[in-house]
C-alpha cells in the first residue's frame, strides 16, 4: 500500500472518531505550545538582555573603587586617558534629584561627567549639543536631558536654549538624546547630564568620582588595555606590590557572555520542562493507539485473510501515530506563536521565535509520534489472522 493511501486512510479514521482523535492530541499540542512559546520568550529575554548591555557604551570597560577605598578622583581620569588604546574616558558622578520645567516636574537620575560621556556611552544627540570641553571645565550650569526626562517635562525641540531648574538651581538646557530604549531602574533615557564639577560643588560634597567609563579603541585591545589602567592606577594610588587593588574593572565583553550564558541556560531549562508535556502527550497517543488495536482486531484479521502484510498493518498504525502528533504539532506551534506574542505583550518582555525552534518542535512531536505508535503499531502488526477473524 502505498504512503498517500495509507495517509488517507489514517484522516479517514481520525474523521470518524473526531472527539477522540483531538483529546489524543492535546498532550502533543500542549506541549509543543509551551515550548514554542517559552523558549520564544527566553530567546527574547536574551536578545533583549545582549542589546541594552551592548547600548551601555562601545568596548567598556567601567572602574569602581572597592569597597572601603576613598574613590577615584579627576586625577585618575586624566591617567587613564593617557593609557595607549582608550579612546575616551568619562566621569561619572550619580546622585538623584528633582527636575522642574514650568508647571512639570520629574525625579530622575542626575550624571555629572565630561563632554566624552556620549562616546563612552554610546549615546546620541536629538536635539542641541553635548556638554563641551569649555563648559565642563569652566563648571557651567547646563544640562543634557535624556529622552524619558524631556517627555516627562513635556518639552520638544524647541525646549533647547531655555532654562530648567534641577533641585531649584537654574540649568539651561543644551542637548535633547535620541533614545536608547529601557525601563525601570536605571534607565539609561531617564536621566540628565551635568558638567562634574558642578555636580561636586551643589549636589554632592568632595571630589571623589564614583564610577570611571572607559571606551577602548579596539575590542581586542581590550585585555592589554584592562591590565595598563590597572597598572597606572596602582602607581597613581601609591599601592605597594603585596597590597591589594583598592578598585574593580568590569569588562563589558564578561558581562555580556555572562549574561548570554545565564539567559541560554534559562531558555534550554524553560524549554526542557515545557518538553515534558510533549511526553505526557506521546504516552497519551500511545495509550489510544493500543485501545484502537484491540477495538479493530476483527479488523485487522480481514484485512490480514484477504492478503494484508504484516508491515502493511505496522506501516497503517505507525501513519495514524504520526498523523495525530503533526497535525498536534502544527496546532501548537500556532497556538504558542500566538502565546509567546501575548506574554510578550502583557509581561512587557520581549520575544523571539527563531524557524529553528519552530522547526525542531516539529520534529520532536514527529519524534513522539514514532516513538510512542511503534509498540501499538508492532502489537497490531503480530495479531495471528486465525484468532483476530474470532475476537468479538
Amino acid at each position: 500500500m502505498s504512503p498517500i493511501e495509507l495517509v488517507r486512510l489514517a484522516f479517514g479514521r481520525l474523521r470518524t472518531s473526531r472527539l477522540r482523535a483531538a483529546l489524543t492530541m492535546l498532550g502533543v499540542i500542549i506541549g509543543v505550545a509551551s515550548v514554542v512559546a517559552l523558549v520564544g520568550v527566553g530567546q527574547g529575554t536574551t536578545a533583549d538582555i545582549t542589546d541594552r548591555l551592548a547600548g551601555l557604551g562601545t568596548n567598556l570597560l567601567t572602574i569602581n573603587p572597592s569597597n572601603g577605598s576613598e574613590g577615584m578622583t579627576l586625577e585618575d581620569v586624566d591617567a587613564v586617558g593617557a593609557v595607549d588604546g582608550v579612546a575616551a574616558v568619562a566621569p561619572e558622578l550619580q546622585t538623584s534629584a528633582t527636575v522642574a520645567a514650568g508647571d512639570e516636574t520629574t525625579d530622575t537620575s542626575l550624571i555629572g561627567t565630561n563632554a566624552s560621556y556620549a562616546y563612552v556611552r554610546a549615546y546620541d544627540i536629538w536635539q542641541g549639543t553635548f556638554l563641551t570641553d569649555p563648559a565642563v571645565s569652566q563648571n557651567l550650569r547646563v544640562v543634557v536631558l535624556g529622552s524619558a526626562v524631556a517627555d516627562n517635562l513635556d518639552l520638544d525641540a524647541s525646549a533647547v536654549g531655555t532654562e530648567i531648574s534641577i533641585n531649584g538651581l537654574p540649568f539651561q538646557v543644551i542637548g535633547i538624546l535620541q533614545p536608547k530604549g529601557g525601563s525601570g531602574f536605571n534607565d539609561p533615557d531617564d536621566q540628565v547630564m551635568i558638567p562634574v564639577g558642578v555636580v561636586q560643588k551643589y549636589f554632592i560634597a568632595g571630589d571623589s568620582i564614583r564610577t570611571i567609563g572607559v571606551s577602548v579603541a579596539s575590542v581586542d585591545q581590550m585585555a592589554d588595555v584592562k591590565t595598563a589602567i590597572t597598572s597606572v592606577l596602582r602607581e597613581e594610588h601609591a599601592l605597594a606590590a603585596t597590597a591589594d587593588d583598592d578598585f574593580s574593572i568590569l569588562d563589558q565583553s564578561q558581562l555580556l557572555e555572562t549574561a548570554n550564558t545565564i539567559a541560554g541556560t534559562l531558555a534550554l531549562l524553560l524549554g526542557g520542562i515545557a518538553s515534558i508535556s510533549l511526553v505526557v502527550g506521546g504516552i497519551g497517543i500511545m495509550n489510544i493507539m493500543l485501545v484502537s488495536v484491540r477495538e479493530r482486531t476483527r479488523e485487522i484479521g480481514i484485512r490480514k485473510a484477504v492478503g494484508a502484510r504484516s508491515r502493511d498493518i505496522l506501516a497503517q498504525f505507525l501513519i495514524e501515530a504520526l498523523t495525530l502528533s503533526v497535525i498536534g504539532g502544527l496546532i501548537g506551534i500556532v497556538i504558542g506563536l500566538a502565546a509567546s506574542a501575548a506574554i510578550a505583550s502583557f509581561g512587557g518582555l520581549t520575544s523571539v521565535v527563531s524557524p529553528t525552534v519552530v522547526a525542531v518542535a516539529l520534529l520532536f512531536s514527529l519524534g513522539v509520534g514514532v516513538i510512542f505508535g511503534v509498540w501499538p503499531a508492532r502489537q497490531a502488526a503480530r495479531l495471528d489472522p486465525i484468532s483476530a477473524l474470532r475476537w468479538e
